[in-house]
């Protein structure tokens, strides 16, 4: 129950709504209850033709009753789905403070199953759990005390049937359904990776005539993934039925000791039946607790992982240069991965314009991380303005490094909103600034709604020359004195990417520039140009 600690440590937050809803369900459970006990004191009265006050008492709690209940189920949503949406902020911002050079080696689908299957998963921890369960704390001593001023045996016996359907049972079922719910939440992440792999690659997929393999994977997954509801259907099926045995057990109970007790007989059945129906879903909750805390684990292994790259225990005031060097740089992705660099030293002195050129692998992507401080070498150190980026804090170098990659993203929202990502702040003035040096900004005027206008998912509105010059002039628009342009020209065609290099000529004056490239075109203003092989960096001749 560990990982259901954490979350609900984690919705502390929403202490006092969740703690509202909680009184509130008690208090509409205690009226119910109370409306059933009057129901059978006005029956065991009308049996025995004394007139009671019981009618007017009716009349009165049922309107209290229904206002309650529907300020329960108000309260106890709203605090659920707040305390959801905190939860998610909360992953999201973890996710991404550890993961700024994108998702590494986590598959999409799998990260989007935690965001979405596995916080759903939690969203009956509130609600069907730890309310319930509240409820059953305040009527076990009630139980206990109304009928065990009659008959203790009768107590006795409902009561330890009460505690069974509402207590051990439960904790029996969650702790078996621990391990299915690990079952399950794997089994529908990888549903989801197959799905989102298959639409992604839904071109390769049909010009490959790959469809039936495709789908072929997607159902095994489907049947892996239905396969573990259906066990945990059969477990939830089980704990229900051992709920009702209870309440049946319970109600028989008082049915028997109904000849000793003829005038409380009624009290105690109508009090009985509403008593466990209370509970009677505490034992599927049980289950759905034991998926919850398998999905509360994997939440939390996502986004409370170690960060990558720790915050430095000493703080370096920020260099007023900008030149950026590397010193016997040996780094590897992962321990049982080959080395991509081992030794390598590079400079490259402010104002630059630099091109590293090599073949897929060598290492070039891998040099913009290092500079970009998403990653840190093994060994060797990286500095900007002559200070090591270790002992300065991420954003403050990130503010000094605008980049532009090959897979530039493209929102699916405002040319503006796209181009306020780089600064948040920016006039209106200053973003057709941007544009202008893009040589984009005619494209975007002669659009309906000018700034306003949406780009399409990843920017399918537009052409791949103009995404990529919108994506340039979102890099230029950042004040950053360095551009690291990662294969900017990725998927353009030649004369795409001649115009391209050469509004970048202008656009970039007065920046470092670091162009990293398989091949040069001829049109580059370069100051020196290296080649990464072997893990190390060469200087060419041109």
């Amino acid at each position: 129950m560990t990982p259901l600690l954490r979350v609900l440590a984690l919705w502390r937050r929403r202490a006092i709504p969740l703690a509202a809803g909680v009184v509130i369900s008690v208090a509409s459970l205690a009226v119910a209850v109370g409306l059933m006990a009057l129901s059978g004191s006005l029956v065991a009265g009308l049996l025995a033709g004394a007139a009671l006050a019981a009618p007017f008492a009716l009349r009165l709690f049922t309107p209290i009753r229904v206002a309650l209940r529907y300020l329960e189920r108000l309260t106890t949503h709203d605090a659920t789905f707040r305390a959801l949406a905190d939860l998610r902020v909360w992953f999201f911002r973890g996710l991404a403070g550890r993961s700024a050079g994108g998702l590494g080696f986590r598959r999409a689908g799998d990260v989007l199953a935690r965001l979405v299957q596995d916080v759903e998963a939690l969203d009956g921890l509130y609600i069907r759990i730890l309310v319930p369960l509240a409820g059953a704390v305040v009527l076990l001593p009630v139980l206990a005390v109304v009928v065990g001023r009659t008959d203790w045996v009768l107590a006795l016996a409902v009561c330890i049937l009460f505690a069974a359907s509402a207590f051990l049972f439960p904790a029996i079922a969650a702790t078996r359904a621990a391990s299915g719910g690990v079952r399950l939440a794997l089994a529908g992440a990888a549903l989801r990776i197959a799905c989102l792999d298959a639409l992604q690659g839904l071109r390769e997929v049909r010009a490959f005539s790959a469809e039936g393999r495709m789908l072929a994977a997607v159902q095994s997954r489907e049947a892996t993934y239905l396969a573990a509801q259906h066990e945990q259907a059969r477990r939830g099926a089980f704990s229900g039925a051992t709920a009702f045995l209870c309440a049946q057990g319970g109600i028989l109970a008082v049915l028997l000791a109904a000849g000793a007790h003829p005038a409380q007989a009624a009290l105690f059945a109508f009090l009985a039946v509403a008593a466990f129906e209370s509970v009677g879903g505490l034992p599927r909750a049980g289950v759905m607790a034991g998926l919850a805390a398998a999905a509360a684990a994997r939440v939390l292994d996502a986004a409370d992982a170690p960060p990558a790259l720790p915050a430095p225990t000493q703080t370096a005031l920020m260099p007023k240069g900008s030149a950026l060097s590397f010193e016997g740089i040996t780094f590897a992705w992962t321990p049982d991965r080959p080395p991509v660099f081992e030794g390598l030293t590079l400079d490259i002195p402010q104002g630059a314009r630099v091109a590293l050129l090599g073949p897929s692998g060598g290492g070039k992507s891998t040099l913009a991380a290092l500079a970009l401080k998403v990653v840190a070498p093994q060994s060797g150190r990286v500095k900007l303005g002559g200070i090591d980026i270790a002992a300065l804090p991420a954003a403050d170098v990130r503010a000094r490094i605008a980049w532009l990659s090959q897979a530039t993203h493209l929102f699916d929202d405002t040319v503006r909103r796209n181009l306020l990502l780089a600064r948040p702040n920016a006039s209106d003035a200053e973003l057709w600034a941007a544009l202008e040096a893009a040589q984009i900004a005619d494209f975007v005027r002669a659009l309906p709604d000018g700034l306003e206008s949406w780009v399409g998912e990843q920017g399918a509105r537009l052409s791949g020359g103009q995404g990529r010059r919108l994506a340039l002039a979102r890099a230029l628009l950042s004040p950053a004195p360095i551009l690291i342009l990662d294969e900017p020209c990725a998927g353009l065609d030649a004369e795409t990417e001649r115009a391209f290099l050469s509004t970048l000529n202008d656009a970039a004056a007065g920046r470092s520039v670091v162009l990293i490239a398989h091949r040069l075109t001829g049109v580059e203003r370069l100051d020196r140009i290296f080649r990464l092989s072997a893990g190390h960096a060469v200087a060419a001749a041109g």
